[in-house]
């Protein structure tokens, strides 16, 4: 048995966490650039942002692969150095945490849409999402984690071509951030519905518009599939502009409290924090949860 699976069995939640992108753009990563460019050209950043969450009490560190796919990567002109660049992250990751805590290889999507509604064909997605989690697994990492999909067909894509290079567990989210629906018109109930058909380790949803939108596609999730285990990664509520800077509004007290209402009312396994989360918003959730 995995040490992932072993440790979402044995342990009453497990914390993630929180932004990447938020973190390197602090640290000097202009916007509109790949943050997948440091892990080879200023790992001490990428080592940074994982230490600052290890410290604060994260379980789960992600890898800094949201857009490694080698598809998202053609768009900089980097689709050569997919290997390298998530080899890289995972690595990084691995060397920061050592045992103590987890490590998911993050894969986000492709920044396209699938055929017949858009010009990537299915095959080649899947190629696409074989291609990174196979620098991933051989790397290291402890688990696959599939997130911010819209695209229902785009995450059986992606499911798909993890397995065909990979063993490793199966986490996959989705962002629900159109009224109730992801922006392909998804469903959380169909989402669950047909993800935990799909026999992976965890499903839920992560990004999102605000927290209270998010716990209720999850509780929805909970409400289609009783026995599906649940994740939750929500973005720290919506940004604004400040001092020529984008602030966002949750303050890690609000985040840490609706953490422990993500495991009172839904029973998710899996909590941390997407964009705009900090180091500081998962301390605060850390010490909440790991109470419980």
């Amino acid at each position: 048995m995995s040490r992932f699976i072993t440790s979402l069995n044995t342990r009453p939640v497990l914390v993630a966490d929180g932004a990447m992108g938020t973190m390197l753009h602090k640290a000097g990563l202009l916007l509109g650039v790949a943050p997948e460019r440091w892990n080879l050209e200023n790992p001490a950043a990428v080592r940074a942002v994982y230490k600052a969450y290890l410290d604060a009490g994260a379980d789960l560190i992600l890898t800094n692969t949201f857009g490694g796919t080698p598809i998202r990567l053609e768009r900089e002109g980097l689709h050569a150095q997919a290997y390298a660049l998530n080899t890289a992250a995972a690595q990084l990751a691995r060397e920061v945490v050592g045992d103590q805590a987890l490590v998911l290889g993050d894969i986000g999507p492709t920044g396209q849409i699938l055929e017949p509604l858009g010009t990537l064909p299915y095959a080649e997605a899947v190629r696409g999402f074989a291609v990174q989690a196979g620098a991933l697994s051989e790397s290291g990492v402890d688990a696959i984690l599939i997130e911010t999909m819209s695209d229902l067909g785009e995450a059986i894509a992606a499911i798909e071509g993890v397995r065909q290079a990979t063993d490793l567990p199966i986490l996959v989210t989705m962002s629900f951030d159109s009224k109730g629906r992801t922006m392909m018109g998804v469903k959380p109930e169909k989402a669950a519905e047909t993800l935990w058909g799909m026999g992976v380790a965890v499903i839920g949803a992560n990004c999102g518009r605000t927290l209270s939108e998010t716990l209720t596609a999850v509780l929805k999730m909970r409400a289609t599939v009783p026995e599906a285990v649940l994740m939750a990664k929500p973005n720290a509520g919506l940004p604004h502009a400040e001092g020529g800077e984008l602030v966002y509004e949750v303050t890690p007290e609000i985040m840490a409290d609706y953490a422990q209402r993500f495991v009172t009312e839904a029973g998710v396994k899996i909590f941390g924090g997407c964009c705009g989360s900090t180091p500081e918003h998962i301390r605060a959730v850390a010490a909440v949860l790991k109470t419980l």
